[in-house]
């Protein structure tokens, strides 16, 4: 159990303007978050996922025991909208917050609380989520639905990264962005995906050069875990043709 000092549960936290998209992919089952804000290192404060239980994003006014919680219910077996339920009426402060769920079935909860900083919103689509807060308008989460639909088909980080990408070419926030990170989790206990940039005047180009540079090498670093033998990262990437 969360306590705080003052005998609370939850508390006010920073304010953090922030959109982010949360999906599931119906083959793969993989579960996976991309996040960017104008504060530093918002992956490690806004984002959590537990392999085959599901994927949680908490902003705006958040409490990061909000999300380690929703966690929590999803592995007892809460659906998304029963694990949203619940932090409704546990927090006094569900107005400030921005939470959005996916479970591990593909099901969506989402909430967007009145006393968010505008433009705020939120649209679901086929298992997934995009949301944002402190926007510069609508058209930054429309332009990540459309990310999000316009990629069906395609791997799930890939999505992802093309939904963030797209909120930050419509304007994302007013002032600027300084983060940005992915998180991607398939069936086994460790992300296959854990890409970050925690300080930068264009973190979504600086994601996209990390990523660029990763992406070909996933296969390798699933595989080691299993086949140790496998050599090292180098002599792999040149039998395989990746550039490093």
């Amino acid at each position: 159990m969360y306590i705080h000092k003052e005998h609370k549960m939850f508390t006010l936290g920073p304010e953090m303007h922030t959109f982010t998209a949360i999906a599931r992919c119906p083959i793969t089952g993989r579960l996976g978050i991309s996040i960017s804000t104008s504060e530093m290192a918002v992956t490690g404060r806004c984002v959590y996922i537990k392999a085959n239980m599901g994927a949680v994003a908490t902003q705006s006014r958040t409490d990061p025991r909000l999300g380690q919680l929703a966690i929590e219910l999803l592995s007892l077996g809460y659906s998304a909208n029963g694990v949203l339920e619940k932090l409704e009426t546990s927090d006094p402060y569900i107005e400030y917050r921005q939470l959005g769920i996916v479970d591990r079935y593909g099901k969506t909860a989402v909430r967007t609380g009145t006393d968010n900083g505008d433009w705020k919103g939120h649209e679901v689509g086929n298992q997934w989520i995009v949301m944002g807060n402190g926007l510069v308008g609508e058209g930054v989460v429309q332009g990540m639905a459309e990310g999000m639909e316009s990629s069906e088909g395609e791997d799930l980080e890939v999505r992802l990264m093309k939904s963030l990408d797209a909120g930050t070419r419509a304007g994302g926030q007013p002032n600027g962005q300084r983060s940005a990170g992915i998180l991607v989790y398939e069936t086994e206990g460790f992300s296959i995906i854990n890409l970050r940039v925690d300080k930068s005047d264009k973190p979504m180009d600086g994601l996209w050069d990390i990523f660029n540079k990763f992406y070909p090498l996933r296969d390798y670093y699933k595989e080691r875990p299993d086949n140790p033998s496998i050599g090292n990262m180098d002599d792999w990437a040149a039998a395989h043709g990746v550039e490093l």
